[in-house]
């Protein structure tokens, strides 16, 4: 019998003492395109269940095309379309605002919610930050509104903020054009965490920037997540960014989560076959080993295999594999894989 999504259950507990601050139940989000007359549903999240706790930074990892920024989209609820929130649940839960649905509140409720209580920072500054105005225009738009104070206490908040970043308050009076990758990069970042926000998605905030600049950058969203007690929903493609950042991770493939657990255990012993594939692909100093990449190519999301969607290019495929979709479950304290190997132990 071929079993067509992955059952819902129920997510995992961010700790055993720490209050959650997200949680995803059976989230859904689909691409829906036309062409030619012809309809395809492509299913970028198809069935992802997870949590993330108070003062916790969660990184999503996977290779590009699994799906992770459209996850992000669908919890930001930052979604047009041709992408939809097909079903499923994102409930945040905050000290001020209390327990929510997101995708049950009115748009004007969602509007107050936004970078004082959830923001995002994304891929790209350029886009952003607007080119043909200056940086002080972009923090009046997004934040003086939130943070309620008078002109002159508002911009000494500002420049305070510029400064923890190491960012000079004459930044402000600056074109987008006129600052480095690095530069409008912090700002981004500034702009995100100025209203010291309970949660913060951070979408490949470091792409594109030299490893100089980027170790510079994670600093100051460790720091700045430290003195605010924030949440951080942090993704990124580059295991060794998450090595260094991330409390827990969460590895994606074709749409779908498939392993889950403490960033130390997960990076010293993974268990699905594809994270492995991940791990082994981190560079490690003094080793010359000839490394081998992953054969075939990840599945189309629009016409996804049967089962588990690794299984392709899984060297512990068995029959089950194309039949029957793993479930995500405990295969250690705090720790989920979703693989039928795994499960029978012949991984």
């Amino acid at each position: 019998m071929v079993v067509a999504r992955q059952d819902p259950a129920p997510p995992a507990a961010s700790t055993s003492d720490n209050p959650t601050a997200l949680s995803v139940r059976d989230l859904h989000a689909h691409y829906r395109v036309s062409h030619f007359g012809i309809r395809r549903d492509v299913r970028a999240v198809d069935g992802i269940s997870f949590e993330v706790g108070r003062n916790e930074i969660y990184g999503l990892a996977g290779e590009s095309s699994s799906g992770k920024s459209t996850l992000v989209k669908t919890i930001a609820r930052a979604i047009r379309p041709p992408l939809f929130h097909v079903g499923g649940e994102v409930v945040f839960e905050f000290p001020d605002t209390g327990r929510f649905s997101l995708y049950e509140l009115p748009e004007e409720d969602l509007a107050r919610l936004r970078w004082r209580h959830l923001s995002y920072i994304m891929q790209a500054s350029m886009s952003v930050l607007n080119p043909v105005r200056r940086v002080r225009h972009s923090f009046a738009d997004f934040a003086f509104r939130h943070i309620g104070k008078r002109a002159p206490e508002f911009w000494a908040l500002v420049a305070g903020h510029l400064e923890r970043l190491h960012l000079s308050a004459s930044v402000l009076d600056s074109y987008p054009h006129e600052l480095s990758g690095g530069m409008r990069q912090r700002v981004t970042i500034a702009l995100a965490t100025v209203c010291r926000p309970d949660f913060v998605i951070a979408d490949e905030p470091t792409t594109a920037l030299d490893v100089v600049v980027q170790k510079g950058v994670l600093e100051m969203i460790r720091e700045i997540q430290q003195q605010m007690g924030s949440s951080v929903l942090f993704v990124t493609h580059d295991m060794s960014v998450h090595a260094y950042l991330a409390d827990r991770l969460g590895i994606m493939y074709a749409g779908r989560l498939v392993e889950e657990g403490p960033t130390r255990e997960i990076l010293l012993a993974p268990q699905h076959p594809y994270t492995r594939h991940l791990v082994a692909s981190l560079p490690r100093i003094g080793d010359r080993s000839e490394r081998h990449g992953l054969e075939g190519r990840p599945p189309s999301l629009a016409a996804p295999p049967p089962g588990c969607r690794f299984h392709p290019r899984c060297p512990l495929a068995m029959p089950i594999c194309a039949q029957e979709v793993p479930p995500l479950e405990d295969a250690a304290p705090r720790h989920r894989v979703a693989c039928h190997a795994v499960k029978r132990g012949s991984a």
